[in-house]
């Protein structure tokens, strides 16, 4: 696989600092139980990297010493096969913070995976799940045959129980990636499409579509430099630059977390092997961070940022901003 991060360490990107902790983002391990073409963690059913049992009481140490921590964001890989993964989700909830957890869906029809449904709404989890298309031919060419079906399973599953349903408490977000080197179109109109085309066909109903920029790292990075597109890529997100999505970028008040319990301003940097540095030393632990020790401090920036501020401008929240200039097509 091709490494991107050579390519993308001189940036011209504008300085950042960060302000309070509100968001925990914490990646669980990258075994999945799928290998998606746009992945920029490269997870897979090979993988055997996963967070341990005491990394897991760290970070809950470090929710209890954070006073403004607000949301615990669990993400893989697929988090729910990393077997504290409900230990964590009852203790973070225990303290009353608001538990998402990244989900593919497709874990839902996994064997040994048929109470997992039942837990996350038991527990009032949100639940925002990859769904990159509402077109069974480009879900399966982006994830893998027959992940479509598997995922309108795990909707319906989900329906079920309550998520997603208009006024209820349990919150299901659905997540669009772009299938290839192009910006995402416009959220709101792309929204209405989703929900048109899942209510119509399958009965499903759902609360957000969020937008994501694909990164170019990782797998998704290294596909594009193998079809020769990583320069267009990049000169696509520079000329798209908005400055006015820099205040909203979700580096300023999430901190991203690996499997080791190493600390990143992203879970991008992350997967590029950018920590934030400690004192005389390249990299920080979660159990050497106590609440408040990060605000002010400087992000570390590079030229793969511009995917954050690209158009409409991508988080884990979803756009940033409005923007109108495409069309509301999953196609692209």
């Amino acid at each position: 696989m091709h490494a991107t991060l050579a390519l993308l360490a001189q940036t011209d990107f504008p300085a950042l600092r960060r302000r309070a902790v509100e968001i925990l983002q914490v990646n669980l391990g990258y075994r999945c139980n799928q290998s998606c073409l746009h992945c920029h963690v490269n997870a897979g059913p090979q993988r055997k990297e996963e967070m341990s049992g005491e990394t897991v009481d760290a970070l809950l140490d470090f929710a209890a010493a954070s006073p403004e921590l607000k949301v615990l964001d669990l993400t893989g890989g697929a988090p729910e096969l990393n077997p504290h993964f409900r230990r964590l989700v009852v203790a973070a909830r225990s303290r009353g913070l608001k538990v998402i957890d990244r989900c593919n869906l497709s874990i839902l029809e996994e064997p040994g995976f048929g109470d997992l449904g039942d837990f996350l709404a038991a527990h009032r989890v949100e639940v925002v799940a990859s769904m990159p298309c509402y077109l069974e031919e480009n879900v399966d060419r982006q994830r893998g045959k027959g992940t479509f079906a598997a995922s309108i399973k795990g909707l319906q599953r989900l329906n079920a129980l309550g998520y997603g349903a208009p006024g209820g408490e349990l919150i299901l977000n659905l997540v669009y990636n772009p299938q290839g080197p192009s910006l995402s179109p416009p959220q709101g109109p792309l929204e209405a499409a989703y929900k048109a085309h899942l209510g119509k066909n399958f009965g499903i109903v759902f609360n957000q579509l969020f937008t994501l920029t694909n990164m170019p790292i990782q797998r998704f990075g290294s596909m594009l430099i193998s079809k020769g597109q990583f320069n267009s890529y990049m000169r696509l997100l520079h000329g798209a630059h908005r400055d006015e999505n820099l205040e909203h970028v979700m580096c300023r008040n999430l901190l991203s977390v690996d499997w080791q319990g190493y600390l990143y301003d992203c879970d991008f940097n992350q997967q590029l092997g950018l920590p934030i540095a400690a004192a005389g030393r390249p990299r920080r632990h979660i159990t050497e961070l106590g609440g408040g020790a990060l605000d002010g401090h400087a992000i570390r920036v590079a030229d793969h940022c511009y995917g954050c501020t690209a158009g409409q401008g991508s988080s884990c929240g979803g756009a940033l901003g409005d923007e109108t200039v495409a069309a509301p097509s999953c196609g692209a």
